[in-house]
Formats: C-alpha cells, sequence, structure tokens
C-alpha cells in the first residue's frame, strides 16, 4: 500500500481498510469530503481465496477486491495511509485519532470499520485450515462443500443451525457434539429428520493429506472421513480504538460474540462517531459491510452539511 502526502486535519478519518471503510471512504469522497483512510493491512477474510454472493464481484480475491477499491477512492480524492490507529478521543468537529508511530490527525467525524477476529477452538490443525477446507459461513462457501463430506464442530449455540444450512447442501452432514451442552429433544428431532449423523466425543485434531483435510480426529483415536470442517468461530469485535472512547462492546444476543451498538446508520452513543461493518454487526457478509460502509457515509456527510447550517 503506497502511503499519499498526509495532512494533519480531514473532514473525515476512516479508520480500517476493509469492504465497509473503502466503501465509506468512495461516498465521502465522491461527496467532495476530505477523507483519510488507516488501515493496518490484516482483514478478516485473507486466508480465504474467494469471496462469493457479492454480485458482479462472486470469486473474486478479497484482497483484489481491496486493491480496486483503494484505486477507486484515490480516483476519487481520497487518501489511504498504512498504519495503525493506537488511540482516539474527542467528539464531534474536533477528534484525533493518534497512530502507533506518534502522529496524531483530525476530523470532524470518524468512521471506524476495524472488523473483528475470529476466536477459533485451540484445535491443531484448525487455523492452518481456516478458510480452506475449514470454514463457518454457508454462504461464503457453501457452493463449494456441496456433495462433499461435511463435519459441524458444535463450539456455540449455532452449530445445529449450520448443520441445517449445510445439509441443504449435501446429504453427507454429521454433527460432532466436541464440548458443547447436550442437544435437546427438538434438535435431535431436527437432526434426524435431516439424516445428520451425531458423533459424541471431544474432537482431537484434523488429519491432513495432501493438504487437503481427510478426517476429524476424536481423543478415543477414532477418525471420521470428512473433507470440509465447519466451525462457529467466537466473533470478537476489533475496538480498542472505540475504548478509546468510551464506548464498550457488548454481547451478541445470540452468544456469536462482542460488538459495538449503534444506530441503523451506525451512529454510536460518541457524537460524531460511526461504525460500519463487522465491528457492528457480526454476520455481515462482504456485500453486506460495503453497504453498511455506504450508509454510513450517507449519514456522515448529511450531518457534515447540517453542521454547517
Amino acid at each position: 500500500m503506497i502511503n499519499d502526502a498526509i495532512s494533519n486535519e480531514y473532514d473525515v478519518v476512516v479508520v480500517g481498510g476493509g469492504a465497509a471503510g473503502l466503501n465509506g471512504a468512495l461516498v465521502l469522497a465522491r461527496s467532495r469530503r476530505s477523507v483519510l483512510v488507516i488501515d493496518s493491512g490484516a482483514p478478516r477474510n485473507a486466508p480465504a481465496t474467494a469471496m462469493h454472493n457479492f454480485l458482479s464481484r462472486d470469486g473474486m480475491s478479497p484482497l483484489a477486491l481491496l486493491e480496486l477499491g483503494r484505486a477507486e477512492v484515490r480516483g476519487y480524492g481520497g487518501q489511504i495511509l498504512e498504519g495503525r490507529v493506537r488511540s482516539a478521543a474527542g467528539e464531534a468537529e474536533r477528534i484525533v485519532v493518534t497512530l502507533d508511530d506518534g502522529r496524531m490527525i483530525s476530523a470532524r467525524r470518524l468512521l471506524v470499520a476495524t472488523g473483528l477476529v475470529d476466536e477459533l477452538p485451540d484445535i491443531p490443525g484448525v487455523r492452518e485450515r481456516w478458510g480452506r477446507d475449514v470454514v463457518h459461513c454457508p454462504y461464503c462457501h457453501g457452493w463449494e462443500a456441496r456433495d462433499q463430506a461435511v463435519g459441524v464442530l458444535a463450539t456455540g449455540p449455532m452449530a445445529v443451525h449450520q448443520a441445517l444450512l449445510f445439509r441443504q447442501l449435501t446429504a453427507n452432514v454429521v454433527l460432532f457434539t466436541h464440548t458443547a451442552a447436550g442437544l435437546s429433544a427438538e434438535q435431535l428431532e431436527e437432526l434426524t429428520a435431516r439424516g445428520i449423523r451425531i458423533v459424541s466425543g471431544v474432537v482431537k485434531s484434523v488429519d491432513v493429506e495432501k493438504d487437503r483435510l481427510t478426517g476429524v480426529r476424536l481423543e478415543d483415536g477414532t477418525v471420521v472421513h470428512r473433507q470440509i470442517l465447519v466451525v462457529g468461530p467466537r466473533m470478537v469485535a476489533r475496538s480498542d480504538v472505540l475504548a478509546s472512547l468510551g464506548l464498550q462492546p457488548v454481547e451478541h444476543p445470540l452468544g456469536l460474540g462482542t460488538f459495538i451498538p449503534a444506530d441503523p446508520t451506525g451512529l454510536t452513543d460518541v457524537p460524531g462517531v460511526w461504525v460500519a461493518g463487522n465491528v457492528h454487526d457480526l454476520s455481515a457478509t462482504v456485500i453486506g459491510a460495503a453497504a453498511a460502509g455506504l450508509t454510513a457515509a450517507a449519514a456522515i456527510n448529511a450531518d457534515l452539511v447540517a453542521s454547517a447550517i
């Protein structure tokens, strides 16, 4: 990422250069706002070779999308800075962000699109295969898993739901109970009705041959042949910058992780500070995050217009 000549003041500073942050910056730049995107270069979906369900961009590399997005933002006068924001202070009309290298940049408004961190279970092989044949989302990876032997690891409250969704894509689905609480009678009935086999026992590791997942190994030594393993991570908002402003993450009502609350436009409880993408909406896909960036940016631009009247 090439750094532009950076000013000390902007209409809007965008923290995070993923789909949400870049799309927000694009909207603002096209509205002739001075905008700076500060990005650390660690997108959540970097391990994936392709993204899906993004109209006209289905199958594109996530990193290629970001390269195109940066070029589009620059094409309208927006600026991109490679760096990491350590903290922020203030509120509307003067919010100062401090970078890890000590630089301080002020903005009239702040859009935080820092995404989230996937906390994966501590099972050997899971992190190494993440985004490849260890996946979590039937809409991001489901078509690629069609007609394969799929295992679902019960790590959270959505495991049964995941198993039912993947059953739509393949007839060969196994639910590994692992360390999850016992299944309810209703859940057992749902799984049985769809022909989803239930395997008890703690999962010890995944087996890999020739750079492909081949099985799931239990603590008792049993190996269940699988080609895809579905793992629901705990999703934790990257919220350090927001915490410095007094905004704390809250637990998701479905037990999925933590997120930053905001109104429908992304406006937080701190005047002048918006959020967009996975830092606010844990389930947002790439296209949803991009749409949230547009919504937040339009609200920010309207707010700036109103403040000048």
